[in-house]
């Protein structure tokens, strides 16, 4: 057995259910690792779990993304090693710890000019990213579209991939510095919600014609207008609900929009075949050692901190990606 601490919570709700706990773990079983986490990344899938829109059973466990060494190997695990540097961002929760049981399946190796911190803010963001712009709609040169939350961890990273395709995105955020960083990071355009209609400035900045595809993890608040921005047969990418989960569709408005598609991909349907999984990985590293994809940490807290980290987080104080350090 192995001592260690973790977050964990006896019942959903606000921040203040996230309490710091000693653990005692097993040896890894067949197929699993034992990892010594160095950072783990902070993402708002994390609030979703626990708040109950994501349930899981209590007590529960927080964090998809991390990475840190392998400390210990189960029985029937190849191609890993004790000292191996790794990192994963799909899974069950339980990141949120400074050392972790998990199984092979999600592990990805980092190269060594990865850090630790880097690849535990740009995981789940970047690939993310990658699959919004690279599968999910494919954005070419010339191409225009509408990415909100821009100032955020995945948009700041959508908008210089953005950028290296040559493709024109359209960022909505939160204050005119936020969209200050916007534009410092791929934006061609940013819009300040609050003081902005934002679809009659996309509406303007696309002659009146709107984008062809629309990118949305805020949910809720946008889903009306994100709608009212897609030109005919354009594409709706709901990938999250920061603001709320959005409300029941109904086919037929799509249909009176202009013959809309809407679409709710997940990182982990792109992931689940080993093979693309790594291609996908290696793609995004290639982004950040060219320097075409810089990843901005702009906060780190102390991994018993977490609560405080969830407040500013919901709150949107946060601006780009943030670790937690066990």
């Amino acid at each position: 057995m192995t001592t260690t601490h973790a977050i964990r919570f006896d019942q959903y709700g606000g921040p203040e259910v996230l309490q710091w706990r000693t653990l005692e773990l097993p040896d890894p079983g067949y197929g699993e690792v034992r990892v010594r986490q160095e950072a783990i990344g902070l993402n708002f899938i994390d609030v979703y779990h626990r708040s109950g829109l994501y349930p899981q059973p209590l007590p529960g466990s927080l964090g998809g993304e991390a990475a840190g060494v392998i400390e210990a190997v189960g029985p029937g695990v190849e191609g890993l090693a004790v000292g191996d540097r790794v990192g994963y961002c799909t899974g069950a929760p339980g990141a949120y710890a400074q050392r972790r049981i998990v199984p092979v399946a999600p592990l990805i190796k980092l190269p060594d000019d990865i850090s630790f911190e880097v690849a535990a803010a740009s995981l789940l963001k970047g690939l993310t990213a990658y699959y919004l712009l690279h599968r999910t709609r494919a954005l070419n040169a010339g191409d225009v579209a509408l990415f909100h939350a821009a100032a955020g961890g995945v948009g700041l990273i959508a908008g210089q991939m953005a950028r290296s395709l040559g493709a024109t995105l359209i960022g909505t955020a939160g204050s005119a510095a936020k969209c200050a960083l916007a534009l410092d990071n791929g934006y061609a355009h940013a819009i300040d919600y609050v003081h902005d209609d934002f679809v009659a400035r996309v509406k303007d900045l696309t002659a009146g014609r709107g984008v062809p595809v629309v990118y949305d993890s805020v949910g809720r608040d946008t889903w009306a207008r994100s709608l009212a921005c897609l030109q005919p047969f354009g594409l709706m990418v709901s990938f999250g609900n920061a603001s709320g989960a959005v409300p029941p569709i109904k086919l037929t408005d799509l249909a009176a929009a202009g013959s809309l598609y809407v679409t709710r991909p997940t990182l982990g349907t792109h992931m689940a075949d080993p093979v693309v999984k790594q291609r996908m990985a290696d793609a995004l590293f290639a982004f950040i050692r060219s320097g075409q994809v810089e990843i901005h940490i702009n906060q780190r807290y102390p991994l018993a901190d977490a609560a405080q980290a969830h407040r500013d987080l919901e709150s949107r104080k946060t601006i780009g990606s943030t670790v937690l350090l066990p």
